[in-house]
């Protein structure tokens, strides 16, 4: 039961030992627990527990603490840090006991371990103080819980207590971007013994060479630890942007590290005064410059009020515009207006800029008319048509022109452009598409300013609607032959023909050294190719092609290189016919053809040889003026090999390789024999594989029959795919002959026949022993017996017994009987 409850409750149903486990405690409840013993009588008086006992788990002392590290050391004292036990044992860690053990100059333990702590430590980390200057120490730190201390952490040391020293260093982020209103924590991390004096200063980003001191009050301040030091500036604003900079001196050195921090807001004030760019009765168009502070943030549009002068009431106008002029609509003629302008970013909108009092009314008239227009770049179906600004802009300046078209046939004007066309600094020109070719065009133009459209220019100039014809552009030649007196040309028409269709060209040439080229033929040439004749041995030429339109003779293109006339030597080559491959595969009977391009100057000779011997005697070659090829009619396997096809010219040489198959139905089997398994219906035939399959593998052997008084045979079987076979279906006391023959993807071979016939017949054994021998009567002289015949007679019938004996004592047994005996 409960301390505080009276009932008590049963905690097991039977127990026969003298302990037992109670389960299902709350943890931390207090308890009392008694015993009561049984036997078949009943139930016996309680023994009760006297003091109460708490539910929870054992405790034991905590783990030794980790990570003992030592910090700053001076000449008397020791600063260490380290981390819990990984295990409190089941109780909190109360607090720490630090531990140090002192040797002498000789190595040897001056001291036994002694606690350096006169109070509790509940923190990670002690310093240890009173410590002799130049004195060596170990140190350790037990862990505290209610079971008691742990086991001593891993030592530290041996450390001479001297005075440390190092030159400051600073560890700082490089850069902070933060939102307006955010807590800025600018955190440097401070190493340095003696431990450095610290400044913070402040630049501009544009100006990172003007720095000055950071001043401390209630929006910024400096907070040092013991190993940091953090500049703290409350509700950041957008002029805590900065370029901070930390100095760390004390009398090893100096040393500093810069931070670039961005506070990111709401935009300022656009860039006034604002500009009445035109005044109308009915609407207004009003510019401003960007804020000089944009916020840290790319300003995304502009927001636009407006309000009557003798009112209070600001009404929304726009929150689109993104450039900085605006055409604000809807004004009532005679009103005056003030208009303020808000910049607006992710951040928010910023302050606004507001502008001067205006009347809404006319100060324009329309323009004048512009100077009649001129049309130029004119294709079948576009044309480009050209005009100046009209003299007079009507007080307004020009904001788009609409252009006008028709047909000298026809009447009606027709707009052109669905938009206006924007106005340029010199002249204006737009290009008219979709026009029809072959039809005559003229255009007018009218300008537009804010009172409205002013009135139409004079007609152009009537303009006929097709592409214009010019010279076509350079071919591009090549040589591709020559000799000691010709060359051969080649050429691909130009890129572009001159709107034209290439109706010639002409081909030219000098002689180097001199300056005049030749044309070789005074006609135009029709093509893309031509051989020119006639030129001297051993001199050098130079080549040139243009092309002819109706526009008339093109721009030349000119061969590159400069040819000396000499026969050219270009070694052999040898191209297979497409129907070639390095391996043709042909059936016996059919026809090997191989056919190949042979190239080269002078012409190669050309020669063919099988396996680096002879061609076979069935074997011809066909040649003509750029091929030889290989025939062979009615092709056996014997005509299979690798041909080589060799040409050589004072080139050189060039060889070619075709590996030919010739596959054919496979030569005859081995020679068939009987090898076992002889019955009165069946036998067992076993022959050998081809000598030559055909070149393709054998797929299956097909066996016929024959009795020896007849002549027509009897298939046995189509599907053999080994080297044997059992034929049934056999007459006892028949004689057979049997062939067989292989067979491969190509077909069958030819049949190898038995020499010998067989005939059809169990094959004979001698008989079991008897059965069951037994001595049935016995006189002086005679032994009468009698026995079973055997299980099995070997094939035959029994013919006769034998009987035989021996004396006891001796080996060997003598025949009795010399008569046959059958019972």
């Amino acid at each position: 039961r409960t301390i505080d409850g009276k009932a008590w409750t049963k905690v097991n149903a039977n127990c026969g030992s003298t302990s037992f486990v109670v389960s299902d405690l709350i943890s931390g409840q207090e308890y009392f627990f008694r015993v009561r013993a049984e036997n078949r009588f009943g139930v016996g008086p309680p023994a009760e527990t006297i003091q109460r006992t708490t539910a929870r788990d054992p405790i034991h002392p905590p783990d030794p603490p980790i990570k003992l590290k030592i910090g700053l050391v001076t000449k008397n004292t020791v600063s260490l840090t380290w981390k819990p036990p990984k295990n409190d044992g089941g109780a909190p860690v109360t607090h720490y006991n630090v531990e140090c053990l002192r040797w002498d100059r000789t190595g040897e333990v001056k001291e036994t371990w002694k606690q350096c702590n006169r109070r509790d430590v509940e923190e990670t980390k002690f310093t240890v103080e009173d410590l002799v200057e130049g004195g060596e120490y170990e140190f350790r730190v037990k862990a505290v819980n209610i079971a008691g201390p742990s086991r001593p952490s891993a030592t530290v040391g041996p450390l001479v207590v001297k005075d440390q020293t190092c030159p400051p260093s600073i560890e700082l982020k490089e850069f902070m971007e933060v939102e307006e209103g955010t807590d800025v924590n600018i955190v440097a991390k401070i190493k340095g013994v003696p431990f450095p004096t610290l400044t913070w200063q402040k630049a501009s980003p544009k100006k990172p060479d003007d720095k000055n001191p950071v001043l401390y009050d209630e929006h910024v301040n400096k907070i040092v630890g013991e190993d940091s030091c953090t500049l703290l500036i409350q509700q950041s604003r957008r002029s805590d942007t900065g370029l901070y900079t930390i100095t760390a001196v004390n009398n090893l050195g100096t040393a500093s590290k810069e931070m670039r921090l961005n506070v990111l807001g709401r935009p300022g004030p656009p860039v006034g005064p604002i500009k009445f760019e035109s005044i109308l009765a009915d609407k207004m168009t009003i510019s401003w410059l960007p804020p000089l502070d944009d916020g840290g943030s790319k300003i995304t549009n502009y927001v636009i009020e407006k309000k009557e002068a003798n009112r209070r009431t600001w009404v929304p106008v726009t929150n689109e515009p993104k450039e900085c002029l605006f055409t604000v609509p809807k004004l009532m003629e005679g009103h005056e207006y003030v208009f303020r302008i808000m910049a607006q970013n992710k951040y928010g909108i910023g302050e606004p800029l507001d502008s001067e009092p205006e009347t809404a009314r006319n100060l324009f008239t329309v323009p004048g008319p512009c100077d009649k227009p001129t049309v130029s770049s004119i294709t079948r179906d576009s044309m480009t048509v050209n005009w100046e600004e009209p003299e007079h802009d009507g007080g307004s300046p020009i904001t788009g022109y609409w252009l006008e078209r028709k047909e000298t046939t026809g009447k009606r004007w027709t707009r052109v452009n669905r938009d206006p066309i924007k106005p340029m600094a010199l002249g204006v020109s737009y290009k008219v598409t979709g026009l029809i070719e072959g039809s005559e065009y003229q255009f007018r133009v009218s300008a537009i300013n804010a009172a409205g459209v002013g009135p139409p220019s004079m007609p152009s100039d009537p303009a006929i609607a097709r592409d214009p014809i010019a010279p076509p552009g350079p071919p591009i030649p090549k040589v591709t032959d020559w000799t000691k007196s010709s060359v051969d040309l080649e050429w691909t028409p130009p890129v572009k023909d001159g709107g034209s269709r290439i109706t010639g060209y002409i081909v030219e040439y000098k002689e180097e050294g001199k300056e005049e080229w030749e044309k070789v033929k005074d006609k135009e040439i029709r093509g893309t190719k031509f051989v020119v004749t006639g030129l001297k041995e051993g001199c050098f030429y130079k080549f040139r092609v243009r092309a002819v339109n109706a526009a008339g003779i093109g721009e030349p293109g000119e061969v590159t290189d400069i040819i000396e006339m000499k026969d050219r030597i270009v070694a052999p080559d040898i191209n297979l016919d497409a129907s070639v491959r390095d391996r043709i595969v042909v059936h016996a009977g059919g026809v090997i053809r191989i056919i190949a391009y042979v190239s080269g100057k002078p012409a190669p000779t050309v020669t063919w040889s099988r396996d680096d011997r002879a061609l076979p005697e069935e074997a011809n070659i066909e040649e003509t003026a750029i091929s030889s090829s290989l025939v062979i009619k009615n092709c056996k396997r014997s005509h299979q090999g690798v041909y080589t096809l060799l040409a050589k010219n004072a080139g050189g040489e060039r060889k070619k390789t075709i590996i030919v198959d010739v596959l054919d139905v496979p030569g005859p089997v081995g020679m068939p024999f009987l090898t076992e398994n002889l019955t009165s219906d069946s036998c067992k035939l076993t022959w050998f594989t081809p000598e030559d399959d055909g070149g393709s593998p054998i797929t299956n052997y097909i066996i016929e029959k024959r009795e020896s008084d007849h002549r027509a045979w009897t298939p046995v079987s189509y599907t053999v795919t080994r080297q044997n076979a059992t034929v049934q279906g056999l007459t006892e006391g028949k004689a057979y002959f049997f062939r067989i023959a292989a067979e491969n993807i190509i077909g069958m071979g030819p049949f190898t026949e038995t020499t010998k016939e067989l005939i059809i017949r169990d094959p004979i054994t001698v008989p079991d022993r008897p059965e069951d021998l037994e001595v049935k009567a016995v006189t002086k002289n005679s032994v009468t017996l009698t026995w079973n015949p055997p299980k099995y007679n070997g094939g035959s019938d029994i013919t006769m017994y034998v009987l035989e004996s021996r004396l006891i004592g001796k080996e060997k047994f003598h025949r009795v009987t010399k008569e046959k005996m059958l019972d």
